[in-house]
């Protein structure tokens, strides 16, 4: 499901509904994740990752697995709301570093600085692709963090994303009367 016809609806509904789906989506609901919160303008998500018995391993602490998987497409259906359709937004790149064992429920804040939306607009003007990378940390209730996952995220304009992968030279235009360009 893309994001963009969320538009036709109020801010309070569409992000009711992204919540919803979120957590409704069946790969999401495996990682044992919870959308927690979905801000209006969607720059802000909060899940929640409880240690329960499907994401708890062997030794009693939380699999390494649900807290790279809960941190998956965030950033970039954020991208895609805020871009609208006539962009491409995939993740490119991810990492995880643990720092500890998490032996209690975790909780994530995506967040879209403030400007970023201008930012990459201005930037997918002049280049029409970039890349973006994204850190969030995983918390218990205290603040304390169990892990850091970065996120690198490509943006690109469709119509040049288009012409870059069929191997289209975006320059080329044809001339008056079907005649070849010189």
């Amino acid at each position: 499901m893309k994001p963009y016809w969320f538009k036709r609806l109020s801010p309070a509904w569409r992000a009711r509904l992204m919540r919803v789906g979120f957590n409704l989506h069946p790969a999401f609901r495996a990682t044992g994740g919870r959308v927690l919160h979905v801000s209006h303008d969607f720059h802000h998500i909060r899940i929640k990752l409880p240690l329960l018995r499907r994401t708890r391993n062997i030794v009693g602490s939380m699999y390494g697995g649900s807290l790279f998987a809960v941190t998956d497409g965030a950033h970039p259906t954020m991208l895609m709301a805020a871009l609208g359709a006539d962009h491409i937004v995939w993740d490119k790149a991810a990492s995880i570093r643990y720092r500890k064992p998490a032996y209690t429920t975790l909780y994530v804040d995506f967040r879209l600085p403030p400007g970023e939306i201008a930012e990459i607009r201005a930037i997918l003007a002049r280049d029409h692709e970039t890349t973006r990378t994204y850190a969030v940390e995983l918390k218990d209730k205290d603040g304390v963090v169990y892990a850091v996952v970065e996120r690198t995220i490509y943006i690109a304009d469709k119509t040049y994303y288009k012409q870059k992968t069929t191997g289209a030279d975006p320059c080329v235009t044809s001339s008056p009367e079907g005649a070849p360009p010189p």
